[in-house]
């Protein structure tokens, strides 16, 4: 087992509810930017937002929602993606001692009516329309919705003038009666293993959660001088993207919002907003790198790419041996490569991140080893994490200084991390939940003797660094009885530029296989190259070209396992796996059940010989 003592602090920093940094931000420092919003107004698009004017507009939404029927302990949803507006609602909600239910913006009719029912939502804010006429077809007579306000028909300036003739004192008297234990989100998990579990998370543990990355990890957040800056494109509704916007409101970080998580979307704000840190999953990496590859191929310069990538990895690595003591660092030479390659390479994919950043988070899942030195390399050192909603967001983290790429680092002051004798991480702490909603069998199955046990696998290196290999319910077991953990030759495979995602199968087979499919800019980039007329991956699938390129990528990944291991056959789909049709999660990753659901007869495809 492996922990750190609880923080040092002379009084806990969370003694009240979420909403009071807002308040007391303003009154310390009010012209203070504390976001930055989205506008055609402005420099590039950015509308600064004071601490001041934010605590104003929170306390009038405020007020709209006391004269709107809202009280104290009321749960209250918010279906919208990441913009300003869910964040002024959830602190003005907070303010008046209100629980938040976010509801991811994708979600189905079904999936929003067991919410309703499940939390026993008084009012529901969305974002649009189709929101709008999703929520009408999940009410029924068991609903016990009031009103629902629409963010695109100005909810927020409706609810300012409707609670224009309250009292300040009231709001007041309302947040100061909010207690840290007391209920401040019910985080909802995916679902992939039956109705979607309510993740009851207290301001004690979200604050908790912040201050205690903020202390510890505050000073990498932006260079000496300069005021620190988040861009925070991850779903609010999902705890990691929660967490990153409450804890720039507690840190006095600027904040911004960017609903897209698209490149085509995402790569121009984070270049006009200009961010100093970055919070991300692996997938944003992933397209950072193969897009900069096939920007570099397209120019004729690939070959100087791939020369500056290595470079980067063994500077990384000669870097991470020397803070470990079992190295003396970059050589001279390295040195003067790394240099030139910096100039010419690495500074090129900073600008496409705003400019700014030299330090970022990776969570929701492992960001793999080889893509952590090379960023590291390039200038941008990011440290994994690991958490899961119901730890509200991290539980580990990589120190400051002393990454172990290929790991998720050490547990966060005052958590702990134990492994159980059949390689179940469990961790305990502060930021851990208080329980599932209305679900007392779950909640004793996962909370024992205060341990948290989190159903995924691990171990613990000899650092106390924690590896990541995998969920508990993700084992394969094949008709041979050999146990395949199917996460590491997935990451291998998405590591080849065309591959954007890939499923092994296997369980009751005789063999491992995989479901594959092709990055669409990346296929029309391989086309030009290759001279082939542009067609979409419906066209492609038996391409033998493509499916020679697709092999050697498996067989590649084949030589990290054994041969009962082994990839031996595989079937290129015609579409990506999407949070749209209900393949990914919010962070981007495989919801296992549902893929192999849809797509049962390309399974039994692959078992047909």
């Amino acid at each position: 087992m492996y922990g750190n003592g609880p923080p040092r602090r002379p009084q806990p920093p969370w003694s009240n509810g979420l909403a009071d940094s807002v308040y007391e931000t303003a009154d310390r420092d009010p012209s203070l930017v504390q976001l930055s919003r989205r506008t055609g107004a402005g420099p590039e698009g950015w509308e600064p937002v004071s601490a001041a004017q934010f605590r104003d507009e929170v306390m009038a939404v405020a007020k709209g929602f006391l004269v709107g029927g809202i009280r104290f302990g009321d749960r209250v949803a918010l279906m919208s993606r990441t913009r300003y507006e869910w964040t002024v609602l959830a602190h003005a909600l907070w303010s008046v001692g209100a629980e938040v239910v976010p509801v991811y913006p994708t979600s189905s009719i079904e999936q929003v009516r067991w919410i309703l029912h499940d939390a026993q939502v008084r009012a529901i804010v969305v974002e649009h329309e189709n929101h709008a006429m999703t929520v009408a077809a999940a009410s029924d007579s068991e609903t016990q919705l009031s009103a629902i306000w629409q963010m695109d028909l100005d909810c927020v300036e409706s609810l300012i003038r409707q609670g224009a003739g309250v009292d300040d004192e009231l709001i007041h008297r309302h947040r100061a009666s909010v207690l840290p234990d007391q209920v401040a989100a019910i985080c909802y998990t995916s679902g992939t293993t039956g109705s979607p579990k309510g993740c009851l998370i207290t301001h004690a543990n979200l604050a908790a959660e912040c201050d205690i990355l903020l202390e510890g990890w505050g000073g990498i957040i932006a260079e000496p001088g300069v005021q620190p800056s988040i861009l925070n494109f991850l779903p609010v509704a999902h705890i990691y993207g929660l967490m990153v916007g409450v804890a720039c409101l507690r840190g006095g970080v600027r904040l911004g919002h960017q609903p897209d998580l698209t490149p085509e979307s995402l790569l121009p704000a984070l270049a006009s907003f200009r961010p100093t840190f970055l919070f991300a999953v692996p997938y944003i990496f992933e397209k950072i790198f193969h897009k900069a590859r096939r920007t570099a191929e397209a120019a004729g310069h690939v070959g100087l790419f791939d020369k500056a990538a290595t470079v980067a990895v063994r500077y990384a690595e000669a870097v991470e041996r020397h803070s470990i003591g079992s190295g003396h660092g970059p050589g001279p030479s390295l040195r003067v490569l790394h240099t030139a390659y910096d100039r010419l390479v690495y500074s090129k994919l900073r600008a496409v991140l705003g400019g700014q950043v030299r330090t970022a988070v990776s969570g929701g899942s492992t960001l793999r080893r080889e893509l952590g030195l090379f960023f590291a390399g390039a200038g941008v050192t990011v440290y994994d994490g690991y958490g899961l909603t119901e730890t509200a967001g991290a539980i580990t983290a990589q120190p400051p200084g002393a990454v172990r790429f290929g790991t998720v680092g050490r547990p966060i002051p005052g958590c702990a991390v134990h492994i159980a004798s059949d390689g179940e991480v469990w961790v305990r702490g502060d930021t851990v939940f208080a329980g599932y909603l209305n679900n007392p069998k779950a909640t004793e199955a996962v909370l024992r003797d205060g341990w948290f046990a989190t159903g995924d696998m691990g171990h613990l290196d000899r650092e106390g660094y924690l590896v990541i290999t995998g969920r508990k319910k993700d084992i394969i077991i094949t008709s041979g009885g050999k146990s395949v953990a199917p996460l590491p030759l997935e990451e291998q495979l998405r590591h080849h530029p065309l591959i954007s995602q890939c499923l092994i199968v296997g369980d009751d087979q005789p063999y491992i296989a995989a479901l594959i499919t092709v990055d669409p800019e990346a296929l029309a980039h391989w086309q030009a190259l290759k001279g082939k007329p542009q067609s979409d991956m419906s066209a492609m699938a038996d391409d033998e070209d493509l499916r020679a390129q697709i092999q050697r990528a498996v067989s590649r990944a084949n030589t990290r396992v054994s041969r009962a291991e082994s990839i031996r056959a595989f079937r290129i789909l015609p579409n990506e796996f999407s949070l749209h049709d209900g393949l990914m999660t919010p962070t981007m990753k495989l919801k296992r059940r549902a893929i192999a659901g849809a797509y049962a007869a390309d399974i039994d495809a692959l078992y047909m010989r």
